[in-house]
C-alpha cells in the first residue's frame, strides 16, 4: 500500500460493527460498548478526532487486535447526544484514511498509533475517462436498483475529485464490508476507480438477473391464477350441468368405490390418503395416473372376500373320479384335506406338488380340486420366469410398474381362498434380475405368507387361506429350500390298460364332441386303441394319444362329409394304419434267442420306462475298456465298478486272471442319440461282461435292474413301476430286482404282477444264477468273508419308492 509524506499520531480507536466510514462522509453512529464510549469521551477531551475501523466479524462483542482491520478513517466528532437507553448517538465526519501502526497500552479504551495515508496517482490523464465510465455504470445501477434515488446521481455527478467520487459511489452500493474495506485500503486513485467499475459491473449483472427472475415468477403466478380461475369456472359449469368429469369426477368415483368395498381399517386409511393426494394434484400431473392405478389395485384386491368350502367328501370323490381315471394317491390326499378341513374349520393351506411326466393330468387334476372344493381356480405358468419382480412386483417408482403374478392372480380370483396353481415350477431360471424361486419361498411358507409383501402394493396381503398346488416334471430342478415347503405327490405314468380306459371313457368321447361327431358315427375298436398306444405313442401320459385320436376324428369327419352314407365308421387296426400311416415306434419285444454278452436292462425316462440291451464284446488286445452309447458319468462309473468286480472274482468265475491285459473290452448300449445316465444298469453290465468272458448265453426271458458295488452287492434303484411296465410290454417273463425294492412291488398293477415273475436278489452270485442259461458253479466264499460283511463302507441306498424315482439320476434316459 503506497503513501506520500505522512505523519503518525496517537488517537482513540472506535471499532465499528457492520459499518464503514469513508473520508468526507457525514453520518450518525450509535455507540453503546463501554470501551467505545470512553474512546469518544477521550476524543472530546482532546481534539474531537477519533479513528474509525471496521471489525472483520460483526458478532464479536470484545474484538481483539486481529479482529479489527488495520486501515480505517480518521473522523471529527461533530456532535454527541446521550439517549435514554444509555447509548450515545454521535455525528461524525470522515477526514482522511489512516493505518494502525501499533496498539498502545490502555485498559480503558483502544488507543493506537496511526499514520495518515495520502492518496496517490491524482495526476493521471486517464482519470477523467475512468470517472465518466464509473458515473455511466452508476447511472445504470440506479435505474435497475430501487434502493438509490435519482437525486443521489445528481449529487454524485457534481464531484470532481476522482478519489472522493470512488468513495461516495461505493458508500451507496449494497456491498459486503470486505469489498468496501478493499476500496478503503486502495490509496491509488486510479486503482480505486477501476475496482469500483468492476463492482458496478458485477452489481448490474446481478440486478439484471434478479429482474429476469422476478418477471418470470410474476408471469408464472399470473398463469397459475388464470388456470385456477378457469378451473373454478369449469367446476361451476359442470355442477350446473350435473356432469362429473375431470379429476373431481375421478376422485368422487373412487370415494364411492371405497365406501362400497368394506376394506380392512388400515387398507381403507391408505386408500383414503392416496385419494386425498390425487385430489390435490393438478390435472396435468403424470403422477396422478400412477396414484389412480395404485388405488384401483387396492380397491380390486379381495382383502376379506372368501368363498365357502363345499366339504361334501362323497361329492368331491365323485367329481375327481368322473374327471380322472386312476391317480389314486393324489385323489386320496385331496379327500384327506377335505376331511381335516371339515373337522378343524381353519387349516393352513397345504402346498401340494404334483410331480410326474408330461400329459398325466397334473394341471387338470388341480382344476378338479378347485371344482370339488367349490373354490375359484387360478393358474399361472412359471416356465421360463427369470425375474424376481414377476413374483413380487415392481416398486411404484418405475414406469409401467405392476404387481407380481401372485397378486394379479388373487385379483383375478376375486376371493382370498382360491386354489392357486403354480404350473411348471421346475422350469424357473435365475439371472441378473434376481432369483424368482427364492421369492416364492415367502409365498409358499404357511408361517410367512399371512403377511405376503408385494413391492407394488406395499401392504401385507394374507395368502394363508390359499390352497397352493404346484406341478413339476422332475424334482431335482427345484431348489431344496422350495422343495422343503411342499408335499410331493407323484403322479406316475399310466399302464397300457389305464391308457386304454382313459381313451375309451374320456378322450374319445371328448374328441368326438369337439369334432362334431355323433357317438354312433365313429366306432374305434379296442384292438385299434391298443395298437395306437403301442405303435403310435411312446409316453407316460396321454397327450400324444389324444392328438392321435383327434387326427382319427378329423379323418372320419372328412370321410362322413364327403360321403354321408359311410357312417358309422369302424376303425380297426387296418383302418388305423390307413388313417395314421405306418407305425412310428417299434413295440419293444424280447430277444428272439439267448445270446452271449447281450443282456436286457430296464431304464427309467421322463416319459416312462423302457428296455435297453447292453452288449459286450471281448477282442484280443492290450486291456483297453471302451464305453459307447452317449453314457453319463454315473453310468461310466457303474461300468468301471462292474469291470472291477469281475476282475476280483476271476477265480470263482473261471476266467483267466490276465484277461484284462490280453483283451480289449467294448461295452455298447444302442440308441446312442439318447443320453443315458444313472447307476441302476450296474448288474446288467456286470452280467453282460461275465457272459462274454465265460462264453455263456444269457436267458432272453430275463431282464434286470440294480446298482452294483465292488464286492457284488446289489443296491436298490428307483422307478420300479415304470421299468416293470416296460418289461411287460417287451414280453419279458422274469425280472431281477434288488431285494430292497421288494416293498415297491405293491405299486405295480396286478395285471403286470400276474404276468411276470419278480426275483429279489441281494448279490451278484444270485443274478448270475438266474440270468445265465448255463449257471456258473461259484465256490462258496471263505469263512468270515461274507459279501455283505466285507462291505466296510456300504453304499447309502437310494430311496426306492415310486415317489423317489427321480433320485435315480438325471431325468432323460435314467437307468
Amino acid at each position: 500500500m503506497g503513501s506520500g509524506k505522512t505523519r503518525s499520531r496517537s488517537i482513540p480507536l472506535l471499532p465499528l460493527r457492520g459499518l464503514l466510514v469513508y473520508p468526507s462522509m457525514v453520518l450518525h453512529l450509535d455507540v453503546g460498548r463501554e470501551k467505545s464510549v470512553k474512546a469518544l469521551e477521550q476524543s472530546m477531551v482532546d481534539d474531537h478526532m477519533i479513528l474509525l475501523c471496521s471489525q472483520s466479524e460483526v458478532n464479536i462483542e470484545e474484538p481483539t487486535h486481529d479482529d479489527i482491520y488495520r486501515v480505517g478513517t480518521v473522523a471529527k466528532v461533530r456532535q454527541m447526544l446521550k439517549l435514554p437507553n444509555g447509548t450515545i448517538r454521535v455525528l461524525v465526519e470522515g477526514v482522511h484514511r489512516a493505518e494502525i501502526e501499533q496498539y498502545l497500552p490502555n485498559e480503558q479504551y483502544y488507543e493506537v498509533l496511526a499514520k495518515e495515508l495520502q492518496e496517490t496517482g491524482e495526476g493521471d490523464p486517464e482519470l477523467d475517462a475512468l470517472m465518466r465510465a464509473v458515473l455511466s455504470q452508476f447511472e445504470n445501477y440506479i435505474n435497475l436498483s430501487k434502493k438509490v434515488t435519482p437525486e443521489t446521481l445528481a449529487a454524485v455527478s457534481d464531484i470532481d475529485q476522482p478519489g472522493r467520487l470512488a468513495d461516495v459511489i461505493t458508500s451507496h452500493l449494497s456491498l459486503k464490508i470486505k469489498d468496501k474495506q478493499d476500496i478503503l485500503e486502495t490509496v491509488n486513485v486510479r486503482s480505486r476507480l477501476e475496482k469500483v467499475l468492476d463492482l458496478l459491473n458485477n452489481e448490474r449483472e446481478v440486478l439484471e438477473l434478479e429482474r429476469k427472475i422476478s418477471q418470470r415468477v410474476k408471469k408464472q403466478m399470473e398463469k397459475t391464477q388464470k388456470e385456477y380461475y378457469l378451473r373454478e369456472q369449469m367446476k361451476a359449469i359442470q355442477k350446473e350441468l350435473g356432469e362429473k368429469e375431470g379429476r373431481a369426477g375421478e376422485v368422487e368415483e373412487l370415494r364411492n368405490q371405497l365406501e362400497e368395498a368394506s376394506l380392512p381399517e388400515k387398507i381403507a386409511a391408505k386408500v383414503e390418503k392416496e385419494i386425498d393426494r390425487l385430489e390435490k394434484m393438478p390435472a396435468s400431473s403424470a403422477e396422478g395416473a400412477v396414484i389412480r392405478t395404485y388405488v384401483e389395485w387396492l380397491l380390486a384386491l379381495p382383502w376379506n372376500k372368501q368363498t365357502e368350502d363345499d366339504l361334501d367328501i362323497a361329492k368331491a370323490e365323485q367329481i375327481l373320479d368322473e374327471e380322472h381315471y386312476g391317480l389314486e394317491k393324489p385323489k386320496e390326499r385331496v379327500l384327506e384335506y377335505l376331511a381335516v378341513q371339515k373337522l378343524v374349520k381353519k387349516l393352513k393351506g397345504p402346498i401340494l406338488c404334483f410331480v410326474g411326466p408330461p400329459g398325466v393330468g397334473k394341471t387338470s387334476l388341480a382344476r378338479s380340486i378347485a371344482k370339488s372344493l367349490g373354490r375359484e381356480f387360478v393358474r399361472i405358468s412359471l416356465g421360463g420366469v427369470r425375474d424376481e419382480a414377476e413374483i413380487r412386483g415392481h416398486r411404484r417408482t418405475y414406469v409401467g410398474a405392476m404387481p407380481g403374478r401372485v397378486i394379479q392372480g388373487m385379483r383375478t380370483a376375486g376371493t382370498q381362498n382360491p386354489v392357486f396353481l403354480l404350473d411348471e415350477i421346475d422350469k424357473m431360471a435365475m439371472d441378473f434380475r434376481g432369483d424368482p424361486a427364492s421369492a416364492l419361498l415367502e409365498v409358499l411358507d404357511p408361517e410367512q405368507n399371512a403377511t405376503f409383501s408385494d413391492h407394488y402394493i406395499e401392504m401385507p396381503f394374507d395368502l394363508s387361506n390359499v390352497m397352493f398346488v404346484t406341478t413339476a416334471n422332475v424334482v431335482h430342478n427345484i431348489p431344496r429350500p422350495l422343495l422343503d415347503r411342499m408335499e410331493l405327490l407323484t403322479v406316475p405314468g399310466y399302464t397300457e390298460l389305464e391308457k386304454q380306459k382313459i381313451a375309451e371313457q374320456h378322450l374319445l368321447p371328448k374328441q368326438k364332441r369337439e369334432h362334431g361327431l355323433e357317438e354312433s358315427q365313429l366306432d374305434v375298436k379296442p384292438e385299434a386303441v391298443l395298437t395306437l398306444i403301442r405303435e403310435y405313442t411312446r409316453e407316460s401320459g396321454v397327450r400324444n394319444m389324444e392328438q392321435q385320436l383327434a387326427s382319427i376324428c378329423r379323418k372320419a369327419a372328412k370321410e362322413i362329409v364327403a360321403n354321408p352314407e359311410s357312417a358309422p365308421i369302424a376303425v380297426d387296426v387296418a383302418k388305423l394304419k390307413e388313417y395314421l400311416g405306418p407305425p412310428k415306434f417299434r413295440y419293444g419285444m424280447a430277444e428272439q434267442e439267448d445270446q452271449i454278452g447281450a443282456v436286457t436292462g430296464l431304464a427309467w425316462t421322463e416319459v416312462g420306462g423302457d428296455t435297453l440291451v447292453i452288449e459286450v464284446t471281448v477282442m484280443p488286445g492290450n486291456g483297453k475298456l471302451t464305453l459307447t452309447g452317449k453314457l453319463g458319468d454315473v453310468m461310466k462309473e457303474s461300468a468301471q465298478a462292474a469291470f472291477s468286480y469281475t476282475r476280483s472274482r476271476v477265480k470263482e468265475l473261471g476266467i483267466a486272471s490276465d484277461f484284462h491285459e490280453k483283451n480289449d473290452i467294448h461295452i455298447h448300449i444302442p440308441e446312442g442319440a439318447i443320453p443315458k445316465d444313472g447307476p441302476s444298469a450296474g448288474i446288467t453290465m456286470a452280467t453282460a461282461l461275465i457272459s462274454a468272458l465265460t462264453n455263456r448265453p444269457v436267458s432272453r426271458e430275463v431282464a434286470m435292474t440294480g446298482e452294483i458295488t465292488l464286492r457284488g452287492r446289489v443296491l436298490p434303484i428307483g422307478g420300479l413301476k415304470e421299468k416293470s411296465l416296460a418289461a411287460h410290454r417287451a414280453g419279458i417273463r422274469k425280472v431281477l430286482i434288488p431285494k430292497d425294492n421288494e416293498r415297491d412291488l405293491r405299486d405295480i398293477p396286478d395285471s403286470v404282477r400276474e404276468a411276470m415273475t419278480f426275483v429279489p436278489v441281494s448279490h451278484m452270485d444270485e443274478v448270475l444264477l438266474h440270468a445265465l442259461t448255463d449257471p456258473i458253479l461259484i465256490a462258496p466264499p471263505p469263512v468270515g468273508s461274507d459279501p455283505v460283511a466285507l462291505e466296510t463302507t456300504p453304499d447309502a441306498p437310494i430311496p426306492a419308492t415310486v415317489e423317489s424315482e427321480t433320485e435315480d439320476g438325471p431325468p432323460l434316459g435314467t437307468h
